[in-house]
């Protein structure tokens, strides 16, 4: 049994009582709607201000899984009226390799209803990496520059190459520009290959990417993930993402973003075997444990937290208890 403040590898799971350090709160709601997403967006909206990003993925042409449109316009139409969702361009080639045809990907994808700018599209910005140790700064969209707070809203998910996709990947990933950040995280300097930076590496390198980004908002940065079409494939993969045979669960919201992945997680593994294997085994095959200790090690947040119920009087809970199977798979 691993003891507290062990460092395992990413493909260890490191249960909520062996871990180290303080607690943060982390909001929950099972409500799976435009309504829900305001609860939970509601408890950690105090310090967002000024001009807000909202970043989000987007998601391939057609992609099935991703946050339903009209619970994010109901959102910013109400909560955050004038913010921007933001978004880069990818390091593969696909629908979104370069602003134009990204633009277009978002047309189809029905996000018209609020601005979305291409941060990398006028070129990138570095931003210090603090205490890394792949990374001194980090090549991000350059208009990242020109807004004072941060909402990440999340799609929480499996994903091909860094086993879950929550608010660090989303951030990491995301903000990165895609022709010279991201092929920083993925690729290994001299190599041809696109995808050659191991698991553990990878999973520290983005997490890296994701501190440059968030320590440059400070404290005006608010993370929601929603837990719900959680294919073992990320958006990324639109149309050919593996089909979805894990159950929904709610929403999270947190202004700590190690912790509400962390719950995440945890709320994965307290389900039962036959609806979480799937998803377990991508994100141990990956390795994808690494960014919560990475997160927690680099001083993002804590690993450990208080999981609120917003349906039931602000209970403090466990993941076991929080699991909602009788949400059904919305296909």
């Amino acid at each position: 049994m691993a003891s507290k403040s062990t460092v395992t590898n990413g493909n260890v799971y490191v249960p909520f009582d062996q871990r180290d350090g303080e607690e943060s709160v982390v909001y929950f709601t099972r409500d799976l709607s435009a309504a829900g997403l305001a609860k939970a967006y509601a408890k950690v909206s105090a310090p967002i201000s000024g001009q807000v990003a909202v970043k989000l993925h987007t998601g391939e042409p057609n992609g099935p899984n991703i946050i339903p449109r009209e619970w994010v316009k109901s959102l910013m139409q109400a909560d955050l009226a004038g913010a921007i969702i933001v978004e880069t361009n990818t390091f593969y080639d696909g629908d979104r390799l370069t602003t134009e045809q990204h633009h277009e990907t978002i047309k189809v994808n029905g996000w018209t209803f609020a601005p979305v700018d291409i941060m990398d599209e006028d070129g990138a910005a570095l931003l210090p990496v603090k205490g890394g140790k792949w990374f001194e700064e980090m090549s991000v969209g350059k208009h990242m520059l020109n807004y004072d707070s941060l909402v990440a809203l999340t799609h929480f998910k499996g994903h091909a190459m860094g086993g879950f996709g929550g608010s660090n990947k989303n951030i990491g990933i995301g903000c990165a520009d895609g022709p010279v950040g991201k092929k920083w995280i993925h690729q290994a300097e001299g190599s041809d290959d696109q995808w050659s930076i191991d698991q553990e590496e990878l999973m520290e390198r983005m997490t890296e990417s994701t501190k440059a980004t968030i320590d440059h908002f400070g404290e005006k940065v608010a993370y929601v993930n929603v837990m719900r079409n959680m294919s073992v494939s990320c958006d990324c993969e639109g149309v050919a993402a593996a089909p979805v045979v894990t159950p929904n669960v709610g929403i999270l919201a947190s202004s700590d973003i190690c912790a509400i992945d962390s719950a995440c997680v945890d709320l994965v593994m307290a389900m039962k075997e036959e609806d979480h294997h799937d998803l377990v085994e991508r994100m141990t095959s990956r390795h994808g444990f690494r960014q919560l200790s990475y997160m927690h090690e680099l001083g993002m947040g804590n690993w450990r937290y208080k999981l609120i119920d917003l349906d039931n009087g602000e209970a403090e809970i466990t993941p076991a208890e929080g699991v909602a199977h009788v949400v059904p798979f919305e296909g």
